[in-house]
């Protein structure tokens, strides 16, 4: 596959994303990691999925050239959908997904290493959920599923501010499990794959399956609200400024239009 790479070993598949320079979540990186389930699915030698980046970051974000090339409210709702369903499936998956964190995890990064079971973060990692520096708002969830992590007023203050956190400071505010130093933290987060894949898959898919119902249905309303103002708001002016200030790399200026 062209974006990902996988090995398989004592029953940890490990996926790397690889989508040079920043590990972008875009529509194809979304549509090679739904075809890697449908592989793990149906594979007995796999029975913990462990998520990493190749080169500096695990993913600094969505694909905002990509951006440039939806040409409605509609269709920016559609990829937002897209996103939430994978990532919905990734949370839900019968097997157990940990996130191995390095660089950073920012915007629909971060998004995907939320959905993940466990986050492994280094000590000096980034993450932070920065959308709304383009005058957008994360799609993929994260409105929803960052206050699941770290409380409601938190949640607010990383979003609003744009502001990332530290990989110590993510486990102190419950988002990431364990940080490590980052020339072990693979090495800690293989270990810790390796754990639970000597465990009985028919036990850890139960736990997986009965987790879902800590979630209320009022987070599923969230995410489909989500996805209607996530293309409400790429139609705006701002939004045009927010991606053409953050291509031309300088300051946006807003105008609430």
């Amino acid at each position: 596959m062209e974006y990902t790479k996988c090995h398989i070993a004592n029953y940890v598949a490990t996926v790397s994303l690889d989508h040079p320079p920043a590990n972008a979540v875009s529509s194809l990186v979304l549509k090679e990691l739904s075809k890697r389930l449908d592989d793990f699915e149906k594979d007995d030698d796999v029975r913990v999925i462990l998520l990493q980046g190749e080169g500096r970051f695990f993913s600094a974000g969505a694909d905002i050239k990509e951006f440039t090339t939806v040409e409605s409210s509609e269709e920016f709702s559609v990829l937002s959908e897209t996103g939430q369903q994978l990532f919905e499936r990734i949370e839900l998956f019968s097997k157990p997904v940990i996130a191995a964190i390095h660089g950073a995890a920012l915007g629909g990064g971060l998004e995907l290493a939320m959905s993940c079971h466990i986050r492994i973060v280094t000590d000096n990692a980034k993450l932070g959920l920065p959308e709304l520096q383009l005058g957008l708002i994360p799609g993929f969830a994260g409105t929803q599923r960052l206050p699941r992590y770290v409380g409601t007023a938190k949640a607010a203050e990383l979003m609003l501010t744009s502001e990332p956190i530290s990989g110590l400071e993510a486990v102190k505010l419950g988002l990431a499990n364990h940080a490590f130093p980052e020339e072990v933290m693979l090495e800690e987060a293989s270990k810790l794959a390796l754990k639970i894949a000597g465990k009985s898959p028919i036990s850890v898919s139960a736990v997986i399956e009965l987790l879902k119902y800590t979630k209320a249905d009022q987070y599923y309303s969230g995410v489909k609200r989500e996805a209607e103002l996530f293309g409400k708001v790429f139609a705006t002016e701002d939004a045009s400024e927010g991606i053409s200030a953050f291509l031309e790399k300088r300051a946006p200026t807003f105008k609430g239009k």
